[in-house]
């Protein structure tokens, strides 16, 4: 597989070599742009906050048992 996907990044270079039309390289350096964003510049600071809190929570071994968040969260999941 990992043979496959380095045959489709060369077939992709050479394509990119031989490309003229600007509008398609913009659309590709845009779409780079978009993908290279960080979900957690995108995220609100409550948010970031709460992330936080639950990593300090584990690495402090602060945690609930997996039944009992079963129990919580049930109706989500």
């Amino acid at each position: 597989m990992e043979l496959d996907i380095q045959n489709k990044k060369i077939e992709l270079i050479q394509w990119l070599t031989t490309l003229e039309d600007s509008s398609i390289i913009q659309k590709l350096l845009d779409l780079r742009k978009r993908e290279s964003k960080d979900w957690w510049n995108e995220i609100s600071e409550s948010e970031k906050k709460s992330i936080k809190k639950g990593i300090e929570d584990a690495e402090a071994e602060h945690l609930k048992p997996h039944s009992e968040a079963k129990k919580i969260y049930g109706k989500w999941l």
